[in-house]
């Protein structure tokens, strides 16, 4: 008996390092799609707006949505867990409080895309930004989407009433996240300036530049007679100063005294 009661233990065990570590890859494949869908949206309405780059939004968007949805229902179902032991739980949360994050940028996003789209149509192409850069971002949506391709042929010319309802899906979307939001607020209560950080993947270690920039200036600092060159060029200004005001003085008086 006590063999069985151990081996139904470690199972259990084995189970929930298994439900964190399923939590763990949805939610940075989420972390992925969110930054892949920032970057498409920051070309909405400058020159390398096409609706190829309409269409690969779209496509993100619809990755990010159904992985919020899977996550959602996966941590929301760990966190109202009331036998999940405590380290457990603060895993969980973390992965709570990055879940939340990203799907509150998504939300800025989609909100942000959706207003440039507004104002600036395909069907006018004139009235986009010359920002000077070219290509899209097909191969960052393509790498966050997992597809090998997304250099698909697009129609020569905008169909007629697709941006309107293009508009109109996303403007559903937006409420649908805003509703998963809230409602994921009220089901889990997880208070975010309580969860604390730890682990090698939340450090912020310096990078090699920045510790030979604080080096130089830790042996600047230890240098007494060494001036930095802001304070030579303000010793040089004020002694081209004094030479300026000594050779007026002196002109002054030989016109003075010769006058």
């Amino acid at each position: 008996m006590p063999l069985v009661n151990n081996k139904v233990g470690d199972n259990s065990t084995v189970g929930k390092d298994k439900a964190l570590a399923d939590g763990e890859a949805l939610v940075d494949s989420l972390i992925k799609v969110v930054a892949c869908y920032r970057h498409l949206a920051s070309c909405v309405g400058s020159c390398t707006d096409s609706l190829q780059l309409r269409d690969e939004l779209r496509q993100t968007r619809e990755k990010a949505q159904k992985l919020s949805v899977a996550i959602c229902h996966h941590l929301t179902s760990h966190l109202r867990n009331k036998s999940l032991p405590e380290e457990q739980r603060k895993e969980m949360e973390l992965l709570w409080v990055a879940f939340s994050s990203s799907l509150e940028l998504l939300h800025v996003d989609m909100c942000k895309v959706f207003k440039m789209g507004d104002v600036f149509s395909l069907a006018d192409t004139g009235t986009l930004v010359q920002t000077g850069l070219q290509g899209g971002g097909s191969e960052v949506a393509a790498r966050a989407l997992s597809i090998p391709d997304l250099n698909q042929a697009q129609p020569p010319a905008l169909p007629a009433g697709l941006e309107s309802q293009e508009q109109s899906t996303l403007e559903q979307e937006i409420s649908q996240i805003d509703h998963m939001i809230d409602d994921m607020e009220m089901k889990v209560n997880v208070l975010r300036w309580m969860v604390e950080p730890h682990g090698p993947q939340y450090a912020d270690p310096l990078s090699s530049t920045d510790s030979a920039s604080l080096a130089l200036l830790s042996v600047d600092e230890e240098r007494p007679g060494h001036q930095p060159l802001c304070q030579r060029s303000h010793i040089f200004v004020l002694l081209l100063l004094f030479a300026v005001v000594f050779v007026a003085a002196t002109l002054s008086v030989c016109i003075f005294l010769f006058s």
